[in-house]
């Protein structure tokens, strides 16, 4: 669905039997490409008849990894080769799971593909998902592997030095796996990818997937994952080095972090999102622009900043919001995510975020 239909969809399921005329009128276009989204519609499914009868959708699924993450604070600075004082903290993980948490703290309907073993950590998880709301009846449990689990050392700022991941579980996540699942992925209104998971199961996806498909690049290492579907992605948020593969340019000022949002969507991708130390620079067709950031933050943990930043663009995806606005929420998630040891704070939600980045909503 691209966002224009999105857009014409959101105020058919307001409005069921609103007039193509009403339609163009809203949308500032002319009956005659009022009709021409509708019929797109259609073709997907997402509109069934007469009067426009809709078939939803009212959720998002996120196909990524969920684990557990365990990690060590120090109480001041690490020194190498010293064991210094500190304390060790468990906390739910995962980048997929990450971001279908940070989605229903804002409300959005979220369906989690992602694998998880037989044990207690796997246990946890889905205590967790049911609480919370995510529908996790989608996910592969599996007693060939245990769930992912990631190991990591923060500084006394409150930012990752070193991690150690084992996530070999995410390799269930094939495409023959997810294939019985794309009538449901079809439906949604956006799927979010973490790129964890198999090369093959996101080349499915950006293949034959209807909705509109988001990525968040994981590492340097699995954004190379993504080279060959950049032109099936209509969204995707990276860091500065995930630029940098995805461009093939190394990025050293302004002039080359533009060039480099230039080339990725000439590769096909509509939205860009490049986290860097200062901000965010954001690009779609009509504009490219840095985006700092606002406010002071105090941060307790880097951890899940990025997660949430993909939530809070995708929550204002949904909701219609220019580029400008997207970066605003994702910003305004992400600085809430940081003030928390936590992968996702718990007091993430619509009312915070839309008074931190200063939107309406």
């Amino acid at each position: 669905m691209t966002n224009r239909e999105a857009q014409i969809f959101q105020w058919i399921m307001e409005n069921p039997m609103i007039s193509q005329e009403e339609l163009a009128a809203k949308a500032g276009i002319a009956r005659s490409s009022a009709a021409v989204h509708i019929s797109n519609l259609m073709k997907k499914g997402y509109i069934l008849g007469k009067g426009y009868v809709t078939s939803g959708p009212d959720y998002c699924v996120v196909i990524g990894g969920a684990g557990i993450d365990i990690g060590g604070v120090p109480e001041e600075a690490l020194v190498e080769g010293e064991s210094g004082s500190g304390r060790i903290v468990q906390s739910l993980g995962g980048t997929g799971r990450n971001i279908a948490h940070s989605l229903r703290l804002l409300g959005v309907g979220t369906k989690l593909v992602t694998t998880i073993g037989d044990d207690e950590y796997a246990r946890r998880i889905i205590e967790n998902c049911e609480a919370l709301g995510i529908d996790i009846s989608h996910a592969l449990k599996t007693v060939r592997a245990e769930t992912a689990k990631q190991l990591y050392i923060m500084d006394e700022k409150g930012n990752r030095k070193l991690a150690v991941s084992d996530m070999r579980i995410n390799e269930s996540l094939t495409a023959s796996f997810v294939t019985p699942k794309m009538e449901m992925l079809n439906k949604a209104r956006m799927v979010v990818l973490d790129t964890n998971i198999p090369q093959e199961t996101i080349a499915l996806v950006c293949e034959r997937c209807k909705a509109p498909v988001f990525a968040e690049s994981v590492s340097v290492k699995s954004a190379e994952k993504l080279l060959d579907v950049l032109d099936k992605i209509c969204l995707v948020v990276c860091s500065r080095s995930e630029a940098e593969v995805l461009s093939g340019i190394r990025i050293r000022d302004k002039d080359t972090l533009e060039r480099a949002a230039d080339i990725i969507m000439e590769k096909g991708v509509k939205n860009v999102f490049i986290l860097v130390e200062k901000g965010v620079y954001c690009a779609c067709y009509d504009e490219q622009f840095m985006q700092n950031a606002g406010g002071s933050v105090e941060q307790i943990s880097s951890n899940g900043a990025k997660d949430a930043f993909m939530a809070g663009v995708t929550f204002g995806f949904m909701k219609h919001m220019n580029i400008r606005q997207l970066a605003k929420l994702g910003q305004a998630a992400a600085g809430i995510t940081l003030e928390v040891e936590e992968n996702v704070n718990q007091q993430l939600c619509v009312p915070a975020v839309a008074e931190r980045a200063k939107v309406e909503l």
